[in-house]
């Protein structure tokens, strides 16, 4: 980078001002990871502190079955295939009520587009989730799965999450996004789902008073001017609405597992290689600085593992998602060794290991409670310490 323009970017970060399209597309460019570090964590450090938040949740997708054929996707069966599989709902709840005993505060659903299953089932299982774990906030369905269902029950989106929301839905999730511009999304998406429809729904969500997070899938057929323009998309919504709690950044996944049944539905894998950590850092660090208007970027450790989910908290990331327990729309596809589960005291000693302090939220970051900061260096080195990797 031009030693002029990375002088005219850093004085820029550190005034607080705004940056624009093409000082995106710059920091992607830079090949200064240390550089683009110090700016993040500048940023991260004005908004949050040293502090890192975690929560204790679990992931279930209740159902696998879907109409869509997305392109980059290893979690999505057909009716009929051999791992095929939609939980019943009192199956659901058994699996929910596991984690009781560990003061769960979240259950995070997310589901593939069952071609067949009534419209109906998916309040149900809210209520009886939440009949059975009352001080447990349900964290459910993309934008896109809402879309969905405006098809098969024919009300509006209005109208669904209203009832969503009587059956205790407290916020949806992110996913769905993937990348919004029409270049590359035409060739990884086969749903209807796109950044029309996906804006207006989070925006609904917003409108009702719910905060609701916001994803982007990075690392396949997209160029950095797209991711550019993803987060641009999601600072302007944001600016109308204020309704985004946190930004994900997502690394797509290479599908190393289904491909031993001799099936491989990811179809880019072929042209494509998995986000280096490298660019995993980048990517973190120019999102949070692109993306000024929203309080928290979270590092989704299952799709990056520990050691850069650590090295993350010094590249803008201020939130490690959360206890997990089973998140098989990553896991049915990786095979490069992250855990299905950290326990609270897993995510206490890995944020401490990184020189951060622990505080546990809810889905709303609401504080839950707050942990003791970091030992210091010298006190960490007297002793042998876990190594995360």
């Amino acid at each position: 980078m031009d030693a002029g323009l990375k002088r005219e970017l850093e004085e820029k970060v550190y005034a607080g001002e705004r940056l624009t399209r093409s000082d995106g597309i710059a920091l992607y460019e830079s090949d200064d990871l240390t550089w683009l570090g110090r700016l993040a964590h500048h940023r991260r450090t004005e908004l949050n502190g040293e502090r890192v938040m975690f929560n204790v949740n679990r992931h279930l997708n209740l159902t696998n079955v879907c109409s869509a054929s997305c392109a980059y996707c290893s979690f999505q069966r057909k009716p009929g295939e051999k791992d095929a599989y939609t939980m019943r709902i009192e199956e659901a709840v058994r699996k929910a009520k596991e984690m009781e005993d560990e003061q769960l505060t979240e259950l995070h659903i997310v589901n593939g587009l069952h071609p067949t299953l009534p419209w109906r089932y998916y309040p149900k299982v809210l209520r009886e989730l939440k009949a059975a774990l009352p001080n447990v906030k349900l964290k459910c369905f993309t934008a896109t799965e809402v879309q969905w269902f405006e098809k098969i029950s024919g009300l509006s989106a209005d109208e669904i999450l209203d009832e969503l929301m009587d059956a205790g839905l407290e916020s949806l999730t992110g996913g769905g996004a993937e990348i919004f511009d029409w270049e590359v999304r035409q060739h990884i998406v086969d749903h209807a789902c796109h950044w029309e429809d996906w804006s207006r729904i989070h925006a609904l969500a917003h409108a009702k008073g719910m905060k609701t997070p916001a994803t982007m899938l990075y690392g396949h057929i997209e160029e950095p001017r797209h991711r550019v323009d993803h987060v641009l998309r999601l600072r302007e919504l944001q600016d109308q609405t204020g309704g985004f709690a946190v930004f994900i950044p997502l690394r797509y996944q290479h599908d190393f597992v289904d491909s031993a049944d001799g099936k491989i539905r990811n179809r880019i894998q072929a042209r494509t290689t998995m986000a280096s950590p490298a660019e995993s850092l980048k990517t973190f660090a120019v999102s949070r600085l692109l993306f000024d208007n929203v309080p928290h970027l979270k590092n989704f450790w299952v799709m990056h593992g520990l050691s850069v989910a650590q090295l993350s908290l010094n590249f803008g990331v201020d939130d490690l998602d959360g206890s997990v327990v089973e998140y098989k729309i990553t896991h049915d596809a990786d095979s490069y060794g992250t855990p299905n589960t950290m326990h609270r005291d897993d995510l206490l000693h890995l944020i401490w290991d990184a020189g951060f302090q622990p505080v546990e939220r809810d889905t709303r970051y609401n504080v839950v409670r707050e942990y003791d900061r970091a030992p210091s260096l010298s006190s960490r080195r007297a002793e042998p310490q876990q190594v995360w990797a």
